[in-house]
């Protein structure tokens, strides 16, 4: 009868142990899912922003190498004025 008693006891507590553990993994996962979320989206502003910069070293190169050196200060002032996309389709 002690026997039976040590085994369900055992038992038991094995099983709270064991749902315990299972929440602990359930709540690391969630914790990765969270993290890889947020890996993502700052990855995707950092592409944008490369992207960005990318624009304006193109709009700067061809500037530069149109030949028309003497109002370069001019045509930077003007393309201030203008979005980003606009100065790539020009």
């Amino acid at each position: 009868m002690a026997f039976t008693a040590l085994m369900v006891a055992l038992i038991t507590v094995v099983s709270i142990l064991a749902g315990a553990y299972k929440r602990h993994l359930a709540y690391r996962e969630r914790k990765l899912e969270i993290m890889v979320g947020q890996t993502a989206e700052k990855a995707a502003q950092y592409a944008a922003h490369s992207a960005q910069l990318e624009n304006r070293v193109r709009v700067l190169e061809r500037i530069i190498t149109d030949g028309r050196s003497s109002d370069i200060a001019m045509q930077i002032e003007a393309l201030r004025d203008i979005e980003p996309t606009e100065a790539t389709t020009q």
